[in-house]
């Protein structure tokens, strides 16, 4: 018996010995998982998406931005300081941060068409005039408007040699311009405080509009820019240039569709600061700054510092006497029938937080 009792008492301690041990050893396994946990890395911000207690919007943002601006040149840059920021990646480094690899730049000659290709989806931000950015939102589009990067846009009313020396002597006559743009704006309202009331616009892009002045199918044209002091320089005359009208000056406007903020809600403050800190860099090379206008401008560098002087660019998204040019513009497209329904500029204004 007592054998027996010592065998069933060695039993039981093995017995014992063994719960133990595997209750050891699942602890270990429990302490190990919770240790692995800890140990995990943190993962970098998700642009797919963001938790609501982590205080950032919730994104899913797009690896390819694709990004519009007026003019047309070969080697596809943009200018002012966006443009720079592109060329020395300035921007790109800014936005790789929330998962964007790419760029996308397209010139448009215009800004109608512009508006169009913002309006269809191929662009997802754009910077053109004053003129065209509020006529599309009148018309409907969805787009939101997140800076004015300049607020100095320059035209000119341009004649042949041989054609009308005076704004008042386009009574009666045909004029060439880009139907919706900022030179449309500004040449009604030229018009009409001079009292000229009998007059033709014709739409035609600059390059068909300085053939048609040339062979007398219109009487003047509106132009800007490289091509306006070329024109100039070439024997036609100035009858205007809208530096003698501060009301009638253009602003620029960058917008971006709703449908991509909905995709990146922060971008407005993300894009603007990365501007500036193009804007910051521009303006420690200045030299550089104008000769890479210059390069794909085909022209010089003096004429360029004459255009585009760096003290144009704004070095905020927005300005009081910005918004009240813009203000002005849209007061005077609606009321000329240009824009089709009236809206509050501050409704489509998005300034960053």
């Amino acid at each position: 018996m007592r054998e027996r009792d010592g065998y069933g008492t060695r039993k039981k301690k093995r017995g014992w010995t063994a719960t133990l041990l595997a209750g050891a050893i699942a602890l270990a396994l429990i302490v190990q998982g919770c240790g692995a946990k800890e140990e995990k890395p943190a993962s970098a911000p998700s642009t797919g998406g963001a938790s609501a207690s982590s205080g950032e919007p919730v994104r899913n943002v797009p690896e390819v931005l694709n990004y519009g601006y007026i003019g047309l040149n070969d080697k596809n840059y943009a200018p002012g300081a966006e443009g720079w920021g592109l060329y020395k990646g300035i921007i790109q480094d800014e936005l790789k941060k929330y998962g964007i690899k790419e760029v996308k730049l397209t010139g448009f000659p215009n800004g109608p068409d512009q508006t169009e290709s913002l309006i269809s989806g191929r662009l997802d931000i754009g910077n053109l005039g004053d003129t065209p950015a509020i006529i599309a939102r009148a018309g409907g589009a969805k787009t939101r408007l997140i800076s004015q990067p300049n607020t100095r846009t320059i035209g000119y009313v341009i004649a042949g040699p041989n054609g009308p020396k005076t704004i008042q002597e386009l009574q009666g006559k045909t004029l060439a311009i880009q139907k919706g743009s900022f030179m449309h704006r500004y040449v009604v309202g030229l018009l009409k405080d001079a009292g000229v009331s009998d007059y033709k616009l014709v739409h035609m892009l600059i390059p068909d509009a300085q053939a048609a002045l040339a062979n007398g199918s219109v009487d003047a044209m509106t132009d800007t820019g490289v091509t306006a002091l070329k024109s100039l320089e070439g024997g036609n005359i100035k009858l205007d240039v809208s530096t003698d009208h501060p009301e009638l000056l253009g602003t620029s406007s960058t917008v971006v569709s709703e449908d991509y903020l909905k995709k990146f809600p922060d971008f407005p403050k993300v894009w603007n600061e990365a501007r500036e800190k193009a804007l910051a860099d521009l303006q420690q090379h200045p030299e550089e700054y104008y000769q890479f206008l210059a390069d794909f401008q085909k022209t010089t560098v003096d004429i360029v510092k004459k255009l585009s002087p760096i003290e144009d660019i704004k070095d905020t998204a927005f300005t009081d006497d910005g918004l009240k040019l813009l203000e002005g513009t849209k007061n005077f497209l609606v009321e000329e029938k240009l824009a089709k329904n009236d809206f509050a500029i501050e409704d489509w204004v998005l300034k960053a937080e």
